[in-house]
């Protein structure tokens, strides 16, 4: 009976071994989605997001100054630089 019941217990999946297993399931598909949307960003800066280059107005230096802050805090989160160093 003993013996019966360390077999259970190793086949049964604890709950921090099921939380991982959700999150090695779920890392692709957010990963694809990031990818994606970088993707995205690449094309529309290649494409100076649809303004003219040469008679951009200040609506959008204002709106690229403000993506570009969105990103610049995504980096430091990764990168662990400014308010989220260690």
């Amino acid at each position: 009976m003993i013996r019966h019941a360390k077999r259970m217990t190793k086949t049964t999946m604890t709950t921090r071994e099921a939380n991982q297993q959700r999150s090695l399931e779920a890392f692709p598909a957010k990963k694809a989605a990031f990818d994606a949307l970088l993707t995205e960003l690449q094309q529309a800066s290649a494409d100076h997001f649809g303004a003219d280059p040469e008679a951009v107005l200040w609506g959008e230096a204002a709106w690229l100054a403000d993506a570009t802050a969105k990103l610049k805090e995504i980096a430091d989160q990764h990168f662990r630089r400014g308010e989220y160093s260690a």
